[in-house]
């Protein structure tokens, strides 16, 4: 992989890599928020960082070579600066016509306050661009039925990664249900080798576990339930079972010792993997650049395994589906002129995930969530994990968007907070769904 994406927050911003906060680049003229380019074009608003940013900015680039009457003026924010700014000019009625997001609760309040614009019957107008999308990518762009954004980009799961080295050296298989986990863990730790690596510093990290273990358990409509605001929607019987199996994987010490304070933006928690400290990880897929660049040889050695999520017995999930981040997402603005939505609606139908395009994320070592790839994959010298991570995402009945990323940004922090409590054995499962319980509908 020639570019490494960095944490799952800002796998699309490698913010740290340019000094500036915001930079406009301009397709014909300029633009202020809300305001197309010279000539009635539209805006649009992106995220720094590589190699995004080029490949966006290429994309632009072509279509307004394509189409002189349909400008698009962008302005690159990192990551932080741009959350912070998008918030204030979509409350201020001064947003770009084209709002990039993230999908899941964002969108929500976006669409619930009438702030961007509902395409769903645009999109059936135009089933042969939405059937070139993985179905499961149009989960976090819907609400209430309606679909509000188009997914686009490249889809980042969690995996269960492995050292192969330390599997053979153990003589076993990597777990296919919760019971081998368990027994992996006696058998790595007998070794003096720890189960599983964790960045349980950064909360997320630690939250990634009880995303799948309650889509295992409970399949997905407990969080979508959840998603919903239905009344004691965290209360469901599946959310105690899977506090109670995360307590009883760290009583069993499953993680590195010290994980509490391992932070997974240094990654540590990958280094602890590819140096044989830790027999497992799970992680996002963006993981597998980094440890390809700084591993030591470890991926390009074939000493790193990877997996789907086991299963839970007695568990009503189904096995093929996902959790992580199923694509990033555009919506289009309900105060832009009639003239500035065509052409952000043209842009989506004609300059997104181009040839060109698809083929510079694939270069970049991501898998665009674009149908019918598997030859250009085939071709990746990453091409098996890119083709296992295409399967994963395409395959997929239901993908389940990243907890914090698909609920508010106030019941997010508090669940970050009592994911914490609840590896440190600080809280009972039963308290830790009476504590999020708490906070639907906030």
């Amino acid at each position: 992989m020639k570019q490494f994406q960095s944490s799952r927050r800002s796998f699309l911003a490698l913010a740290a890599l340019t000094p500036f906060a915001a930079v406009a680049t301009t397709a014909c003229g300029t633009s202020g928020p809300g305001g197309g380019g010279a000539g009635g074009g539209a805006s649009m608003w992106f995220l720094t960082g590589e190699p995004n940013q080029t490949t966006m900015q290429k994309a632009v680039d072509a279509f307004g070579s394509a189409n002189p009457d349909h400008k698009i003026t962008v302005t690159y924010f990192q990551n932080d600066a741009y959350k912070t700014k998008i918030k204030t000019a979509i409350g201020a009625g001064q947003a770009p016509t084209i709002v990039y997001g993230w999908g899941g609760g964002g969108l929500k309040t976006y669409a619930e306050a009438n702030q961007v614009e509902d395409l769903t019957a645009w999109f059936n107008e135009n089933p042969d661009l939405k059937n070139k999308f993985f179905p499961s990518s149009f989960g976090a762009a819907t609400v209430n039925g309606k679909i509000y954004a188009l997914p686009n980009q490249y889809v980042a799961p969690i995996v269960l990664f492995y050292n192969k080295e330390l599997f053979d050296k153990a003589g076993v298989q990597p777990p296919k249900t919760w019971d081998d986990i368990m027994s992996l863990v006696k058998t790595f730790n007998d070794m003096g080798v720890a189960p599983f690596s964790l960045g349980g510093q950064s909360r997320w990290t630690s939250m990634m576990w009880l995303e799948y273990l309650l889509d295992r358990i409970g399949g997905a409509e407990v969080f979508n339930a959840i998603f919903e605001g239905k009344p004691d929607a965290w209360m469901h019987p599946a959310v105690i079972e899977t506090g109670t199996k995360i307590q009883e994987l760290v009583s069993a010490d499953g993680f590195i010792k010290g994980f509490s304070s391992i932070t997974a933006d240094s990654k540590a928690d990958q280094a602890l993997l590819f140096t044989g400290k830790a027999a497992m990880m799970l992680h996002g897929s963006w993981t597998y650049g980094a440890m390809k660049k700084e591993g030591q040889n470890f991926v390009q050695d074939g000493k790193l395994g990877f997996v789907q999520f086991p299963t839970v017995a007695g568990g009503k999930g189904d096995p093929k589906s996902g959790v992580g981040n199923p694509a990033q997402y555009m919506s289009i603005s309900s105060k832009a002129s009639d003239k500035e939505k065509e052409t952000a609606k043209k842009f989506f139908k004609d300059g997104i995930l181009t040839d060109t395009v698809i083929d510079a994320y694939i270069n970049s070592g991501s898998v665009p969530i674009v149908n019918g790839i598997e030859d250009k994959l085939d071709s990746s010298p990453d091409k098996d994990f890119l083709t296992f991570v295409y399967d994963l995402a395409k395959n997929a009945p239901t993908f389940q968007q990243s907890w914090d990323q698909a609920l508010s940004p106030t019941a997010a922090e508090a669940l970050l907070n009592n994911i914490d409590q609840l590896f440190l054995k600080s809280i009972t499962p039963q308290q830790f769904a009476q504590n999020m319980n708490a906070t639907l509908g906030k």
